[in-house]
């Protein structure tokens, strides 16, 4: 359902993008960044992305640096930022607006794409915000998420050790226009036990739903 795309992003440097459902001269885009465990193609990207497309969004995702070079550890915040802002310029050459979306890590620098640096986002969605860094007790400072005024949307699973619902849910009542969706049973993955009668895929599409949703 993707097209593949090349993006330049810095001394001549390209990684590469998927882009689903061409987008129309006008109307919303959602960028979808990964997470630092797994690029673009992981199931958890493209079941979303395709679910997203499904409902009639325009949807691009993009690997980070360290990730198109087959590396495992994240790239510095700046390489990060670089390649994010190269793919979210790329994105609003389709469409008149651009909201960032990503999963964990992705979304994080999502916000600081938008808070720090004043990219003109629509809108951000975090799927699985990594509030609390993996081993560390206290949450990480959200300064950049207080200096985005356009609405933003949380999700966050029930037991999600990095962004527990309590956490992101206190979090939200700071910010200027927040909504968050608690998924039962989720884990930072949003893997559901089984006891619970639905499957990965099934919550997956759930996310992209109340996504369009919200959107709408």
């Amino acid at each position: 359902m993707a097209r593949r795309l090349r993006i330049k992003w810095e001394n001549g440097e390209n990684v590469t993008a998927r882009l689903a459902v061409p987008a129309a001269e006008s109307g919303h885009g959602i960028l979808l960044a990964h997470g630092a465990g797994a690029g673009q193609d992981h199931e958890f990207m493209v079941t979303l992305r395709d679910a997203l497309a499904a409902r009639g969004l325009a949807v691009m995702t993009f690997n980070y640096a360290y990730t198109e070079a087959g590396r495992r550890t994240p790239d510095r915040a700046a390489r990060l930022l670089a390649v994010h802002r190269a793919a979210a310029d790329r994105l609003r050459t389709y469409c008149d607006e651009v909201v960032l979306a990503g999963k964990s890590m992705g979304g994080r620098i999502a916000s600081h794409l938008a808070g720090d640096e004043g990219w003109p986002a629509a809108a951000l969605v975090y799927y699985g915000y990594p509030l609390v860094a993996l081993g560390k007790g206290k949450p990480r400072d959200t300064a950049q998420l207080q200096k985005i005024a356009v609405p933003q949307l949380f999700f966050a699973g029930t037991r999600d050790r990095l962004g527990p619902p309590d956490l992101i849910l206190g979090l939200s009542e700071q910010l200027a226009s927040a909504a968050v969706v608690v998924v039962e049973g989720g884990d930072h993955s949003f893997k559901v036990p089984k006891a619970l009668g639905v499957t990965h895929g099934d919550v997956i599409k759930q996310l992209a739903g109340d996504t369009a949703d919200w959107l709408r």
